[in-house]
């Protein structure tokens, strides 16, 4: 085997490894969280490896769609959420 197909066959290799590391090491945390800003709704539903972050992301998302602009978006987050669904915690 030549130089390129060797070095070809180690990076197909690694991106293997990487892989199945990302897989079998992945999220923990998978929650839905639902919030309510003027008037609208909507739930979201995020994996994270750490609780904290999941319940950041979910709440981040779900102000995204239902808020506009800076002031509101902050308004949002910053409320409580109507609900938090945890769908599998370790």
């Amino acid at each position: 085997m030549n130089k390129i197909g060797l070095v070809i066959a180690l990076f197909i290799a690694a991106f293997v490894v990487l892989l199945a590391y990302s897989t079998l090491h992945g999220p923990r945390y998978r929650v839905e969280v639902c919030m309510a800003f003027n008037g609208a709704s909507t739930c979201k539903t995020v994996n994270a490896k750490s609780e904290e972050a999941a319940l950041r992301s979910a709440r981040e998302n779900a102000c995204a769609d239902i808020s506009s602009g800076v002031d509101d978006t902050i308004r949002c987050q910053n409320s409580e959420p109507k609900s938090v669904t945890w769908l599998k915690k370790p």
